[in-house]
């Protein structure tokens, strides 16, 4: 790897399964050792002067897929699985840019606000306040409707059912404590062990 200024070399993050470009952040030699022994992104944070493990406060963390150099061996590209937004202002990414996981990540947010702050206009609110068993027996409704839309064959009212099939869910997870996040950990984990 080329020297750079400060011997930091940039590092672009991209989603491992989207291609999306989340971030970019610096990385010396400490920070990529440490990278490859954790398998979650480290960098060398500029403005605190020390390594930076990405997650380390919000548990965002960067699971690594691969690494590559560029051509002039001056750039790193690292594939990652991210847990969470990326930024940290909460956006998706540092770039302002949504995708399909984005959104479900700021719906996730907001169904959490309506569990933590009920409001009594609010669907979301309602679910939590009739309790776990309705929550459960919601998902297994709106699972059923996808099963019965698939076999007819009906793709936009499978996409209907689907979404809302989705939205119980997160409304489940919250309901119980968890998050999208520690499911697609389960399925990384699970993807990686092949």
């Amino acid at each position: 790897m080329n020297q750079q200024s400060n011997n930091l070399i940039p590092a672009i993050i991209q989603h491992a399964e989207t291609n999306q470009v989340l971030m970019l952040g610096y990385m010396n030699d400490e920070s990529l050792a440490k990278t490859k022994a954790d398998g979650k992104v480290t960098f060398y944070s500029r403005s605190k002067q020390r390594l930076w493990t990405k997650g380390e406060t919000s548990g965002n963390f960067l699971h690594v897929v691969s690494i590559q150099e560029d051509c002039d061996q001056d750039t790193y590209l690292i594939k990652v699985m991210p847990k969470g937004a990326t930024c940290h202002t909460g956006a998706y990414t540092c770039f302002g840019e949504k995708d399909a996981s984005g959104f479900l990540y700021e719906l996730q947010g907001v169904i959490q606000s309506r569990k933590s702050n009920p409001d009594d206009q609010s669907y979301t609110a309602s679910l939590f306040a009739k309790g776990t068993k309705k929550i459960a027996q919601k998902v297994g409704e709106e699972a059923t409707e996808v099963i019965l839309e698939a076999m007819d064959g009906k793709k936009d009212l499978l996409i209907e059912e689907s979404s809302d099939l989705l939205y119980h869910f997160l409304v489940l997870l919250a309901d119980q404590g968890l998050k999208l996040e520690d499911v697609e950990s389960k399925l990384m984990e699970r993807h990686l062990k092949k």
